[in-house]
C-alpha cells in the first residue's frame, strides 16, 4: 500500500462524513482561495482550520509510530539516509510534549510547502484520481507532513542532544557525568562523579559571569577542546584558558560560600599553612595551567 493510500484510510477512519463530501468542500475552498491568490486573511483562516482538523490525527500517528514508519519508507524510496533512534521513538510514544514539539515544526514546514505549491499551480487537485480514489485536503496535508518529517525529527533530536550536553553540568546520570560536566571542567581524572552531587546552582553561577566567559564554559561542558573553542570564538588558546581560570575561581569561591558543593577529591592538594581562600584560588589557577 502506498503512503497516500495508507493516510487516506487513516483520515477516513478519523473524520466524519464520506470522502466525496470532503472533496466537494475542499474543491470549493481551494477555488475561493485561488481568487485571492492564496494570500490574505481568508488563507490564514483556511490554514488554521486545516491545522485544527489534522492536529489530532498527526499526534495520534506520532504516538503510534505510523508517521515515523511512513517517513522512513519515503526516505528509503528517495535514497535518503534517515535513522530514527529507538529511544527517540519511545519518547515520542510516551511524551505529549515531545510529540507537540515535533508536530509544530513539521506542520509549519508542511503549511509553507502547501501554500507554495498552490501558488505555483501544483499540489492538491480535486480531480486527482489515485488507485484508491482522490485524497481530500486533510490526507494531502498529512502526506506533506510525512515528507517534511525527516527534517523536523533531526532538528528535534539534535536539540535533545544539545540540551543534554548543556545540562550535563548538573544532570549527572551514570557515566555521562565523567565525560562532560563539572568533573571535566575542573580537570577530574580518576575521581568518579556520583549522581547529582553538585546541585543546580552551577547555572546560576555561570549566568553571573561575563558573556565571553559563559561561551567558553558552555563549549567546554559540551565536550569541545581548547583549540576547537578558540577557533569557534575566534580567540587565542591562551584566552580560552584564562576565561576557564576565571570561572574556576568563581566556582571555588561559590564553594567556600556554600552555594555549590565540590567534592574534596576535585580540589588540588594544598599546604595547610596557606589561608583557605588563597589555597582555593591557587588551585583554580593550577587546574587551568
Amino acid at each position: 500500500m502506498s503512503t497516500e493510500d495508507e493516510i487516506n484510510e487513516i483520515v477516513d477512519a478519523e473524520l466524519a462524513g464520506d470522502r466525496a463530501a470532503r472533496l466537494r468542500r475542499d474543491a470549493a475552498r481551494v477555488e475561493e482561495l485561488a481568487y485571492h491568490q492564496f494570500e490574505g486573511r481568508a488563507y490564514k483562516v483556511f490554514e488554521d482550520e486545516l491545522y485544527r482538523e489534522v492536529q489530532p490525527i498527526v499526534l495520534g500517528m506520532l504516538r503510534k509510530g505510523s508517521l515515523v514508519r511512513l517517513a522512513l519508507k519515503h526516505s528509503e524510496r528517495q535514497g535518503w539516509k534517515f535513522f530514527a533512534d529507538p529511544d527517540d521513538l519511545r519518547l515520542l510514544k510516551s511524551s505529549s510534549e515531545a510529540r507537540d514539539t515535533v508536530m509544530v515544526d513539521m506542520v509549519m514546514a508542511a503549511l509553507k510547502k502547501v501554500q507554495r505549491d498552490l501558488k505555483q499551480g501544483r499540489g492538491w487537485r480535486a480531480d486527482y484520481d489515485g488507485p484508491r480514489g482522490a485524497s481530500c485536503l486533510a490526507s494531502y496535508f498529512i502526506t506533506q507532513c510525512v515528507l517534511v518529517f525527516r527534517r523536523a525529527y533531526v532538528r528535534w533530536a539534535q536539540g535533545r542532544v544539545k540540551w543534554a550536553r548543556l545540562h550535563a553540568v548538573y544532570d549527572f546520570t551514570e557515566g555521562a557525568a565523567n565525560e562532560t560536566g563539572i568533573g571535566r571542567l575542573l580537570g577530574a581524572t580518576d575521581y568518579v562523579v556520583d549522581s547529582a552531587i553538585f546541585g543546580t546552582d552551577f547555572e546560576e553561577i555561570l549566568d553571573e559571569q561575563a558573556p565571553e566567559t559563559q561561551a567558553v564554559v558552555r563549549l567546554t561542558v559540551m565536550g569541545f577542546q581548547g583549540s576547537e573553542i578558540a577557533d569557534k570564538l575566534n580567540i587565542t588558546h591562551g584566552t580560552v584558558r584564562s576565561r576557564l581560570t576565571r570561572f574556576r575561581k568563581a566556582l571555588y569561591q561559590a564553594s567556600c560560600g556554600g552555594r555549590i558543593w565540590i567534592p574534596k577529591e576535585l580540589h588540588a592538594r594544598w599546604s595547610s599553612r596557606e589561608p583557605h581562600m588563597q589555597r582555593v584560588l591557587r588551585q583554580a589557577g593550577r587546574v587551568a595551567a
